[in-house]
């Protein structure tokens, strides 16, 4: 294991090493977490944050069927994605059972940014035109292809549907998905779904297309477990309404103001040990994407919070985690293990 500093150590670090374009949740007093487990967050105090930040880690943190397929793949065999090797294959196949049928061919990456720049030199090469509009309408009338970014959505973020871009309806399909974040619930997996033909066109400029880590055996067996884990602990089915664990609130409609989505975000981890992130102009928006296994105590905790908050109502003696009689700290993620062990 890594060598831990403290966290004055870390902050003074990061400020000598990392560009300062690299922003981090919480600038003014970041939080510096150590563990991970479920839908929760320990920081270096052992101190437990509900996580409404991390949809990056779909099923939750440090699921361990998800450690288990990677700690496996590992130990047999992680190589350059232009071996031949089984997990490509299969995790192609299980991709493609859940997209319309044309869209059968793939190109696996690191992340969704790469996956998205990805996707335009593929509409690129196949419109030989250059112009990137962000309307539906008349797009594919005018000769042009319709990408849907996935990168946040996809994998049953919406619930009723596995995708988002099929709340349209069964008979749309976008020419070209790209898919990253929850992918790989943490590690580095992103992909592009096209068509044959947008493909064979991609081809025809002789340019071989090559990733060297796009694909690996390692990333793909992670993204089968995370598919199973999805199936299996039937997480679609934690939505309510169709649209699922994604949503945003606005707070602030002016630059400064007290009651912005920044101040908020603030409130809700100094009060409530509660994770959210903000967006928008002036941070104004305030974003949930938690993991899916969000319980429906979470789901109360977090809406009693909010209700307070915007209420002017002063904090409760309530534990943090605790609601509606149910303390939350006494539930484990997935069944096992104590999440508050010593670290």
């Amino acid at each position: 294991m890594a060598q831990q500093l403290r966290k004055e150590e870390t902050l003074e670090m990061r400020k000598r090493f990392i560009g300062q374009s690299c922003r981090l949740f919480y600038s003014d007093d970041p939080v510096k977490i150590v563990k991970a487990r479920g839908q929760y967050l320990f920081d270096e105090n052992g101190k437990r944050y509900l996580d409404c930040i991390s949809n990056v880690h779909h099923v939750g943190h440090c699921h361990p069927s998800i450690t288990a397929a990677a700690a496996a793949q590992m130990d047999l065999l992680n190589t350059n994605a232009r071996f031949l090797h089984d997990n490509i294959v299969l995790y192609a196949d299980r991709l493609a059972a859940t997209l319309p049928e044309k869209l059968c061919v793939f190109y696996f990456v690191n992340s969704g940014s790469e996956a998205n720049d990805l996707a335009l030199r593929l509409a690129q090469q196949y419109t030989q035109h250059d112009d990137v509009i962000v309307l539906d309408q008349y797009v594919r009338s005018a000769g042009g292809v319709f990408v849907a970014d996935e990168v946040q959505t996809g994998f049953g973020r919406v619930g009723s549907h596995f995708w988002a871009f099929q709340l349209q309806g069964e008979s749309f399909c976008p020419d070209i998905v790209t898919m990253g974040k929850p992918m790989g619930n943490g590690h580095p997996l992103a992909c592009v779904a096209t068509t044959v033909e947008i493909a064979e066109a991609f081809t025809a400029n002789g340019v071989e297309y090559f990733n060297t880590f796009g694909g690996n055996p390692v990333s793909c067996a992670i993204g089968l477990a995370v598919l199973d884990v999805i199936e299996n602990d039937d997480l679609r089915g934690n939505a309510i309404r169709r649209r699922g664990t994604v949503c945003g609130s606005r707070a602030g409609y002016r630059q400064g103001a007290e009651d912005s989505g920044h101040s908020h975000s603030s409130t809700l981890k100094e009060e409530d040990n509660i994770c959210v992130s903000t967006d928008g102009p002036w941070e104004s928006v305030v974003k949930f994407k938690p993991p899916m296994c969000f319980s429906m105590e979470d789901a109360e905790l977090v809406v009693q919070c909010i209700d307070r908050i915007l209420t002017g109502q002063l904090p409760t003696a309530m534990t943090p985690g605790a609601t509606l009689g149910v303390r939350l700290h006494d539930r484990t993620p997935y069944g096992s293990g104590d999440t508050e062990r010593s670290m």
